[in-house]
């Protein structure tokens, strides 16, 4: 894995350098309780074998990323990057 280019605009519309990743479970019902609280969703909840995503903006404006992982896959993706 490696950084991102210094020129990324994958963080906004956070001005930060960097994104907080929270490992989370059940992620369409914490979306859904985020929602009702008047959380920012940024963008739709992305679904790939190794696990489900989403961003929310926090209350300064950062972008989070929300990650229910499917540790099965993502630990043969990792163990693969290891050897």
């Amino acid at each position: 894995m490696e950084p991102f280019a210094e020129t990324t605009k994958y963080f906004e519309p956070s001005t930060k350098d960097f994104m907080i990743n929270y490992r989370v479970e059940n992620l369409e019902a914490l979306v859904k309780e985020l929602q009702k609280e008047g959380v920012i969703i940024a963008d739709t909840i992305e679904s790939y074998n190794y696990g489900k995503f989403v961003h929310i903006i926090d209350i300064e404006g950062n972008k989070v990323e929300l990650w229910e992982p499917n540790d099965i896959e993502y630990n043969k993706i990792v163990g693969g990057l290891t050897k």
